[in-house]
């Protein structure tokens, strides 16, 4: 083989000076008319790991940057909103379910409210008590499951199955109080489906107990981590300004350093009385709205210890005649309960609202879950309109994501908890 020469002198005959030049001698390339350059057009999903759905987004690449991204829906269009024209206000409920999947007692509660506000019914203070501590034990279910992928997109395994055994202990609860352990269907126009169990109390402390548990090991394990930061920190920046303007909210608007909280701003169900903070953030990156979200999972802690501390006596079910159904205990009892029952449910009976429409919003894990409902005064809605965070969260991503490298957009989109049944409604 022939040695290898610099100026037909070879390598091992070079000075040290001779050396330290080449050692410091840069390469560089330059692009020649001939040599042409084009973006590159790269389909991200809708089968992708990291987008936890059916999402898919066209991406626009200069290199390994991207130069643009084109979100698009309608892979899991199931016709939510238009569906809700031919059901009863109770039938509705169960759609909910399928909206945001990861806390959907949240979406139950969210449009209940809704209807209770339009019909004009003032729920139980137990019941008030129970939808407060089942919302902030969905939290939890939704905060940790959103932290657990994030980190797993990025590489953190570990913290994913530390949130997930921490979830199961949440959602045998729910499963004790529902009877299912995803599609809930747990409120009732002016109640709710059933009491809760004996031992909610018990079980809601113990889930909690295991939910910071596993907050703490997944904050010793990323918050400090320097692969965890490097990754985060800068990434995905929503100015305050930007998050105002595009509707943003939630932990997502939080992390961008703007105080807004509906529990806290237009406060429903009581939640002026429980002692809790908000979380706020500097930077609005992708670090921030992790922060914010493991310390939400902090303070729904506290919020759900408040609640069963001294959870009040009583039915769960407003004594609303002919707007609430009577509890279903009594209907397996009660000849009274159960023909009531009936004409509750049967076609061309049931309760009827005044004609007019209304909005009505709660904080749901994700931000501002809203339902707009137009009444003709009939058993079934004119008209529902709902407002999910998601769709709002989603529509940021190409503003979010422009310029930065192809492997921060699972950062990205991880940061912002995009759920598709939100979306396609």
């Amino acid at each position: 083989m022939e040695a290898r020469t610099v100026n037909a002198t070879p390598i091992d005959k070079l000075s040290e000076a001779d050396l330290e030049e080449i050692r410091n001698e840069r390469v560089t390339f330059e692009r020649t008319p001939d040599m042409p350059s084009e973006h590159m057009i790269l389909n991200f999903g809708p089968q992708h790991p990291a987008t936890h759905g059916t999402l898919h987004m066209v991406l626009e690449l200069d290199g390994e940057k991207v130069a643009g991204a084109t979100p698009h829906l309608g892979y899991l269009h199931t016709g939510f909103e238009k569906l809700g024209e031919y059901r009863s206000y109770n039938q509705f409920v169960t759609l909910t379910d399928r909206m945001n999947y990861l806390s959907p007692l949240c979406n139950n509660i969210g449009y209940t409210h809704a209807v209770e506000k339009l019909m004009n019914i003032e729920i139980t203070p137990r019941c008030r008590v129970v939808r407060v501590a089942l919302a902030e034990l969905s939290r939890l279910a939704d905060h940790l499951l959103c932290v657990g992928t994030a980190a797993l997109d990025i590489g953190a395994f570990t913290a994913f199955l530390y949130g997930f055994r921490a979830r199961e202990v949440l959602y045998d609860l729910f499963e004790a109080v529902c009877g299912t352990r995803l599609t809930t269907s747990y409120t009732r126009v002016g109640g709710l489906l059933r009491d809760v169990p004996e031992n909610f109390a018990e079980m809601a402390r113990e889930s909690v107990d295991e939910t910071l548990r596993a907050t703490a090991e997944i904050d010793r394990l990323l918050t400090h981590n320097r692969i965890w930061r490097d990754r985060t920190e800068g990434v995905g920046v929503l100015s305050p300004e930007d998050a105002v303007a595009w509707g943003a909210t939630g932990p997502v608007l939080r992390a961008s350093g703007v105080e807004w909280d509906i529990r806290k701003n237009e406060p429903y169900l009581g939640y002026e009385a429980y002692d809790f903070d908000l979380p706020i953030g500097r930077n609005g990156d992708v670090y921030d709205r992790y922060l914010v979200r493991m310390e939400e999972i902090r303070q729904s802690a506290k919020i759900i210890r408040q609640a069963v501390e001294d959870l009040p006596a009583g039915s769960v079910n407003a004594e609303e005649e002919h707007a609430v159904l009577p509890e279903k205990s009594e209907v397996y009892e009660s000849m009274e309960s159960l023909i009531y029952h009936f004409k509750m449910t049967m076609e061309g009976h049931g309760p009827t609202p005044p004609v007019g429409e209304v909005y009505a919003a709660t904080e749901a894990p994700n931000g501002e879950l809203g339902f707009f409902i137009v009444s003709d005064g009939s058993r079934e809605p004119y008209r529902i309109r709902v407002r999910p965070p998601s769709f709002v969260n989603f529509s940021m991503f190409p503003m979010l994501i422009r310029g930065h490298m192809l492997s921060d957009v699972v950062a990205v989109l991880g940061s912002l908890n995009v759920i598709a049944g939100e979306l396609d409604r």
